[in-house]
């Protein structure tokens, strides 16, 4: 049903609103949830994402200024967007003191994501660039250096890929060219191009000025040159 049909029943029909606020007031019965399948909502720590920067204000928080129930406000405030806004609920490393130990620990592996298994509810593509400009340039918990490390020769160290990582003769030439002033993810977007019409997250970056692989460039200001040196790699713990 498109958007546009979905948001005239919501506002016009009071008997299917109220019958969604009921179903989302109930108390879940369901299996315990682990991953990033779908969860009841934690209103307390449910948020509206307008925009990158934190914070974000809670659901529970705006049910609670408007005098309404949180399924309440989620609907009003989609509404709102033309139910074009992002919500989200994180499952894990919320605490941001938490997560900045866990990132300092010498046995993490901080800035790695699979960025595509839930393509239409996790957007992992920009944990490097929020690390480049949330926790080096806004909040100093690592130099500019120290994140690029982190990135670049970790990582390819981590998963067995020794001609990686530094930018040295006889090394792979992968090198990404970013400005540290403005490096930061842009707000994702909902597109429908898989191959059923599926839906995507998709999320560009600002402050990126060309991805390198190989020697040849692949993406010039987020454009993609129509070059493709790159191929499947494969680390020494591969099973055939």
């Amino acid at each position: 049903m498109p958007l546009e049909t979905q948001g005239e029943k919501l506002k016009n029909d009071p008997i299917l609103r109220r019958r969604l606020i009921d179903i989302a007031n109930r108390p879940y019965d369901g299996p315990e949830v682990l991953g990033a399948e779908p969860r009841p909502p934690e209103w307390n720590t449910f948020y509206v994402m307008d925009r990158i920067p934190r914070p974000h204000r809670s659901v529970a928080a705006i049910a609670t200024e408007r005098g309404v129930t949180p399924a309440e406000a989620m609907i009003e405030v989609a509404l709102e967007h033309d139910l074009k806004v992002f919500f989200r609920q994180p499952f894990a490393n919320e605490n941001q003191d938490d997560a900045l130990e866990l990132m300092k620990h010498p046995c993490s592996n901080v800035t790695f994501s699979d960025s595509g298994a839930h393509v239409s509810q996790i957007m992992d593509s920009s944990l490097q660039t929020h690390l480049l400009s949330h926790w080096v340039r806004e909040e100093g918990a690592f130099t500019l250096e120290e994140a690029v490390r982190m990135i670049t020769y970790d990582t390819a160290t981590s998963w067995g890929f020794h001609d990686r990582g530094l930018l040295r003769e006889g090394m792979i030439a992968d090198i990404t060219i970013f400005d540290p002033d403005s490096i930061e993810p842009r707000m994702p977007e909902v597109v429908n191009d898989l191959p059923s019409g599926a839906k995507r997250l998709k999320q560009y970056a600002q402050g990126m000025l060309a991805t390198i692989v190989a020697g040849e460039v692949v993406l010039k200001e987020n454009q993609h040159t129509g070059a493709l040196p790159g191929q499947l790699l494969r680390g020494p713990l591969f099973f055939r």
